[in-house]
């Protein structure tokens, strides 16, 4: 079984090799401008030699990253209970939820600014937006997955609705929980980014935009792949508390 997994594993990295390989000689070959599109050499040597330029503005989307990833985490969690407990403000509030996700970050960014100011209150609030809504929706879904049969012997005990809650709709819904919290980590960074386009002193958005103004494309792509690496970072380190913390679930439901 950990030969298998060890595997597929690699699977995906000869994939990216290929991949690379690919475009390496594609740019070599038809002579490509490199502010067009530079090829995977340069872009790695750009990545070794400006470090130092880079690093501080990685530090610092990694940091707003985290920041707005647990406050958007714990607004989901506690809107999701908050709906499930009072179905009456779920009726009412569920639709709102969904329409709130219908404006995009883009545009809501600037309003922000404008009510909040340059600060870093304003960046926040974008990551909270981007984080919050597949956690309530995926918490919302998981607290539904409670076996009838486990309901009905609770409520034969007597247990109360908090009862309820706690020692059985609430660990049921766990992997669900997880799953919305792997989905908003990733969607974190991409906050973080869209917040510092907002007006910020560093981070891998100020980065990104000062490279593309000046047309360093090679600068550019270095901001792409830290961007998808943070991300899988943040999703691999869910996953692993996922592990960690529903070892049940795992030990029940895994026949593979």
């Amino acid at each position: 079984m950990i030969k298998t997994k060890f595997t597929k594993g690699w699977r995906p990295i000869v994939v990216l090799l290929l991949l690379f390989i690919f475009w390496e000689i594609i740019v070599k070959k038809l002579y490509v401008e490199e502010w067009l599109l530079p090829a995977p050499s340069k872009i790695l040597s750009e990545a070794i030699s400006g470090w130092n330029q880079f690093y501080p503005d990685l530090l610092a989307t990694i940091g707003i990253s985290i920041e707005g990833f647990m406050i958007g985490a714990i607004v989901g969690i506690m809107v999701a209970i908050l709906l499930h407990l009072l179905p009456w403000v779920r009726d009412a509030m569920y639709p709102l939820l969904i329409m709130s996700q219908n404006v995009p970050i883009i545009v809501l960014a600037p309003l922000l600014v404008i009510w909040f100011g340059f600060g870093l209150l304003p960046k926040l609030i974008v990551i909270t937006l981007v984080c919050f809504f597949p956690i309530s929706v995926a918490a919302l879904d998981g607290f539904k997955q409670v076996p009838a049969n486990h309901r009905h012997y609770m409520l034969m005990a007597g247990a109360t609705r908090l009862q309820l809650f706690w020692k059985l709709e609430w660990p049921y819904a766990l992997p669900s929980i997880f799953s919305g919290l792997k989905i908003s980590a990733t969607y974190s960074v991409m906050g973080a980014v869209i917040s510092e386009w907002l007006g910020s002193e560093k981070g891998i958005g100020v980065y990104m935009t000062l490279a593309s103004s000046s047309f360093r494309t090679d600068k550019v792509f270095v901001a792409i792949f830290a961007i998808m690496l943070l991300s899988l970072l943040f999703f691999f380190v869910i996953m692993a508390m996922e592990k960690y913390f529903i070892r049940w679930n795992q030990k029940g439901g895994d026949t593979n």
